[in-house]
């Protein structure tokens, strides 16, 4: 279980195909006191550490993580959002995020609001109806609030502090983006029928 607050911005180091793909990243954690096993949210999805070292750790992505997240996108040197598992206790600053992505939504524009940026997003048509104003949404493993919904398009505003301090800071139109909807919107999407 995570919060949508990044705490770092790792960086791809290496990539190895095995059975599955074996992923190194470069963190600023203190990577002795993470356990093996234990789940980091990457760019969104929950990954396990499998291996680690001074300053890196190493995740398995299934040939199901890399068809259904960005994971597959990833080379050598691409910057990720991380954020370690929230433990008990530990401050709730965003919203409950599972780390388990829904779809991938594609920045369709992005445009300077005073000091902040909106950012339209366009998402899969099945998930639009889990998507409100002014509800919680998980974007590259960052939670934010929905401004605006209209269509297969939504968008929210991103301020200059969390620019700096998440991926989003080099992100343009046509970026791919893993996406996550509210857990509540999940299941009273399942209440409801919907699934």
């Amino acid at each position: 279980m995570f919060t949508g607050i990044i705490t770092d911005i790792g960086a791809i180091r290496a990539i190895e195909q095995r059975g599955d793909t074996r992923i190194e990243i470069d963190t600023s954690y203190d990577t002795h006191d993470i356990e093996l096993g234990a789940s980091i949210a990457c760019s969104g999805p929950c990954l396990t550490v499998v291996e680690k070292g001074d300053g890196w750790f190493a995740i398995e992505a299934s040939a199901e993580t890399l068809s259904r997240t960005t994971v597959g996108d990833w080379q050598v040197g691409s910057k990720v959002n991380l954020e370690r598992a929230l433990r008990v206790g530990d401050e709730l600053g965003g919203h409950i995020v599972s780390g388990h992505v829904d779809g991938i939504a594609s920045i369709a524009e992005t445009k300077d609001e005073g000091d902040s940026t909106r950012f339209v997003f366009e998402a899969p048509d099945e998930l639009m109806p889990y998507i409100a104003e002014k509800g919680s949404i998980a974007l590259d493993g960052v939670s934010l609030t929905v401004n605006e919904v209209g269509g297969n398009r939504f968008g929210v505003n991103i301020i200059n502090h969390t620019k700096a301090h998440t991926t989003f800071g080099e992100k343009a139109v046509g970026a791919r983006i893993n996406l996550e909807i509210d857990t509540l919107a999940r299941y009273v999407g399942r209440l409801v029928g919907r699934d």
